[in-house]
């Protein structure tokens, strides 16, 4: 990144409106060679991401996905496909993360659509093998006017709607929150991932602080995209994708801060505070 990866994130928001204009020659090299050189999440399963151009078609597969008609304009997609694998969503949107905050960087809007994407032309368009999925594509283009497109008032929602961190970071067990003097150089990865972006908004991430390692874990939303739902109409588990993604701005900004670490299946094995909440990686120096 060209730019602080918390200045990236704090910037970038749903764009839903975009310029009629073609994403230009240089930005779209520079956002291919990012996807063809990034295929494999933390951990280990392999993630196909191409830039595409936006046509009629793709317009038409967005608005029967009902919220996301109000989608306008956009020049192009980041579609991804992921084979079967059991932490393959967390790989996913560890990695599509990534090519959205290069596309925040470059210059352009993008905004995360989750769906029914299986059987929609963007499936067809990525040419999936056999046991492959896409579980969510992403607009891109020049965002319109910031205020039509909710740019600053959207970032002020954000930040007002965002849990406090006495909610999401904790220190050796769950009924103990880490406070901001214990959070010591890992205050902007912290921060980073307080600002991931979610399905829904729901922040699903919980950390816990314990033997100088930083324990992530899924505290699922009651109800929220259910399993059995998921299975009957195709959806991914949209909760999964977002632990992906705080797992990669935590990543980077720490990476960014000098404190390069790496991750690993490490379940500390704490009381869980409720049957919702599941362990899913540990990073560590």
């Amino acid at each position: 990144m060209d730019r602080p990866v918390l200045e990236l994130v704090r910037e970038r928001f749903s764009c839903r409106t975009y310029l009629r204009k073609p994403i230009e020659d240089v930005a779209q090299a520079r956002l291919r060679d990012l996807l063809e050189r990034h295929g494999t999440g933390p951990f280990g399963s392999p993630i196909r991401l191409a830039l595409m151009a936006a046509t009629e078609e793709d317009a038409r597969a967005i608005k029967g996905l009902g919220t996301y008609g109000t989608i306008r304009n956009p020049q192009g997609f980041i579609v991804g496909a992921v084979g079967p694998g059991a932490r393959n969503l967390e790989d996913f949107g560890y990695l599509m993360e990534q090519a959205i905050l290069t596309a925040t960087d470059i210059g352009l809007g993008t905004c995360w659509l989750g769906g029914f994407f299986q059987r929609s032309r963007f499936g067809e368009k990525a040419g999936l093998a056999a046991g492959e999925s896409v579980p969510a594509v992403a607009s891109v283009g020049y965002c319109a006017d910031a205020a039509k497109s909710g740019g600053f008032f959207g970032r002020m929602s954000q930040r007002s709607s965002r849990l406090p961190v006495d909610r999401l970071f904790f220190y050796e067990a769950f009924d103990l929150p880490l406070l901001a003097g214990e959070m010591g150089a890992f205050a902007p990865a912290l921060e980073a991932v307080r600002w991931a972006p979610s399905a829904s908004n729901k922040q699903p991430w919980r950390i816990v602080r314990r033997d100088g390692r930083w324990h992530f874990f899924l505290r699922r939303t009651k109800g929220y995209n259910a399993g059995m739902l998921r299975r009957i109409v195709g959806e991914a588990d949209l909760q999964r994708i977002d632990m992906g993604i705080a797992m990669c701005h935590f990543e980077l900004a720490a990476s960014e801060a000098g404190l390069a670490g790496t991750w690993a299946r490490a379940d500390p094995g704490l009381s869980l505070p409720d049957d919702l909440t599941s362990y899913t990686a540990t990073w560590h120096l």
